[in-house]
């Protein structure tokens, strides 16, 4: 057995990339601030490379390993409950106790978005992913924008049940922190410093009524500004603060990223304002860039990236003499690390039993349905006798559910949902978990713009442009009715890529009412849908672009409709989704 394990090591070792290696001395570096000391904690953190994954950072090593005098910091990003996904967690433990044997001193360590993204962290609200961050071993995490969408009282709940430590140094309620901005961790004789920052585009890329009070105004906050001077100075106080209590290296732990709607946040920006940071270990924009970057003196600072779903593993190796690099180990394989190379540890058992936990819980009844919610037409068959879909040309009362949970989860004027990402019907009787995870299958998430009702036209008419035929991009819609005219030829233009390009000739969608008043051309409207649609030219929808950006990726599309069905409904769909038909939003009118 341990030939064996040693062979999967080894395995891991040639299959990995340690991309673009960077190298500078700045241990012991000095940044000269002077502010008050922040409290933080200082532990010593050693992991044992052979016994099973521990909680906390205090796993004893064997004491036959002799120390190198190393510092490896593992770190992942927007894991979004993707724990047996690219390497996994148990090619993740692979990879550690690896490195240890090497006689380094690891540390593990992960920048946000972490609960998010998957039916493991839905279904239990971030409780399993929090479970299995203890028992990988993390030592410390910072809050990405999406560790909210569970609500702010879950997060803090989730944030105790966590046995590592969140840090933040932008965090706010009512203008205090509620994290440690910094810890230190004394490794190989060194005090290595980990400052926490969170984007301030939290506020609108999860919902902003978890950052409120109950009068509606703003509690919570993340320094935000339209300079960007509070999250700089945020950022500088910690590091300050950090060498002032002797750190000798500064690691900025951020969730931050790269794109440009993210200015005057993104990870260049803080580190192009701040000073005395060694090192940036960034997420949020998914990408897998190692970068150096100049700071406000003009000095060297490494950012480094690892992308998504465990599909790469950050590193930054701290050596005996202050040198520091990063990198990136990379798995671009289609089939998981844990499969192909059959790594049998106790973490591949940890996740294995969380997902056998799951798929109990999806056959678990959440609501019940006095009706059949349905995609398909309840009267017309194919020849060959089955229904044939209706969802993707005309209305339909599970249509109608689906626009109601995106238009009532975000307070929108309106919203509308593409029927092509409605998939199938749900049932009259008990509703399970499975039943409302198979409606919306992709992982699409909530957004709401502010448009003008000419551009809501404009994308009317092209979801109703292939009517009587299906199209994917059709729209369920909520807070508005309209008429479509199908016996009129559709006006919308299309590129080769079939995406809208305008509109010339008489128009199929007629009488279009908001709230039940005629649509105005020059008013803005709030509109809520998905992210593929709205901001991903998902279906062609090519209006939307531009459209100033309201709430950015606030909830998956699946957790969407579940907190719409069991907490707005009271777990129970009646009489108002009785008919198959919906109840009048879209009227097709076939002849003149």
């Amino acid at each position: 057995m341990k030939n064996s394990k040693n062979r999967i090591k080894t395995a891991i070792g040639m299959v990995v990339t340690a991309a673009l290696l960077f190298g500078m001395t700045a241990c012991g570096r000095k940044n000269g601030g002077t502010g008050e000391a922040t409290p933080t904690e200082t532990v010593t953190l050693t992991v044992s490379p052979t016994a099973a994954p521990t909680p906390g950072p205090t796993a004893e090593p064997t004491p036959e390993i002799e120390k190198n005098g190393d510092v490896v910091i593992l770190f992942t990003s927007d894991v979004h409950c993707g724990v047996d996904q690219g390497f996994g967690y148990a090619g993740l433990a692979q990879i550690r106790d690896y490195l240890v044997s090497q006689g380094n001193e690891v540390i593990l360590v992960d920048d946000g978005d972490n609960i998010q993204g998957e039916p493991l962290g839905t279904m239990t609200r971030g409780e399993t992913p929090i479970d299995l961050m203890n028992r990988m071993g993390y030592s410390i995490a910072i809050p990405g924008n999406h560790e909210f969408d569970y609500g702010m009282k879950q997060f803090l709940s989730l944030a105790e049940r966590a046995e590592f430590t969140y840090i933040s140094c932008n965090f706010t309620y009512q203008g205090e922190n509620v994290f440690q901005p910094y810890v230190i961790r004394e490794m190989a004789g060194k005090k290595v410093a980990f400052v926490g920052v969170t984007t301030p585009k939290t506020l609108t890329s999860s919902s902003p009524s978890y950052f409120m009070d109950e009068t509606g105004r703003f509690v919570y906050g993340f320094c935000q500004d339209a300079t960007g001077e509070g999250v700089y100075n945020a950022v500088q106080k910690a590091v300050d603060d950090a060498r002032g209590e002797g750190a000798d290296c500064v690691v900025v732990m951020g969730h931050l990223g790269n794109e440009e709607e993210c200015s005057p946040w993104t990870y260049a920006e803080v580190i192009a304002n701040t000073s005395g940071i060694d090192v940036f270990l960034d997420g949020h924009s998914h990408d897998k860039d190692q970068v150096k970057v100049k700071d406000k003196e003009g000095r060297t600072v490494i950012r480094a990236a690892c992308g998504t779903k465990l599909e790469g593993i950050g590193w930054c190796r701290i050596k005996a003499d202050g040198t520091i690099t990063a990198g990136l180990y990379s798995w671009n394989n289609s089939v998981a690390a844990p499969e192909l190379l059959g790594i049998d540890n106790e973490m591949r058992k940890a996740v294995s039993e969380a997902s056998d936990v799951l798929n109990k819980k999806l056959t678990e009844t959440v609501a019940t349905s006095s009706v059949e919610l349905t995609i398909n037409d309840p009267v017309e068959v194919d020849v060959n006798g089955k229904p044939i879909r209706m969802v993707r040309r005309a209305e339909t009362n599970l249509g109608d559910l689906c626009a109601d949970a995106y238009r009532e989860q975000s307070g929108a004027d309106i919203a509308i949902v593409n029927g092509g990402g409605i998939r199938v019907s749900i049932p009259a009787g008990d509703v399970t978990l499975q039943h409302i995870l198979s409606v919306h299958p992709f992982g699409n998430t909530l957004c709401v713009i502010e448009v003008s009702g000419q551009t809501l036209l404009d994308a009317l008419e092209w979801g109703a442009r292939s009517v009587p035929g299906e199209c994917g991009g059709f729209p369920q819609v909520s807070g508005i009715t309209y008429e479509i005219h199908s016996y009129i030829d559709t006006p919308c233009s299309m590129d080769e890529n079939e995406v809208f390009t305008g509109i010339k000739g008489e128009r199929r969608v007629k009488n279009v009412l908001v709230n039940g008043q005629p649509v105005d051309p020059g008013k803005n409207y709030t509109l809520a849908g998905h992210s593929y649609m709205l901001l991903e030219l998902g279906d062609g929808f090519s209006m939307f672009l531009g459209a100033e950006l309201l709430q950015d990726r606030v909830k998956i599309d699946n957790q969407v409709l579940i907190d719409y069905i069991t907490q707005s409904l009271g777990g129970k769909i009646g009489e108002a989704y009785a008919d198959p038909f919906g109840d009048g939003r879209i009227k097709i009118v076939e002849k003149q």
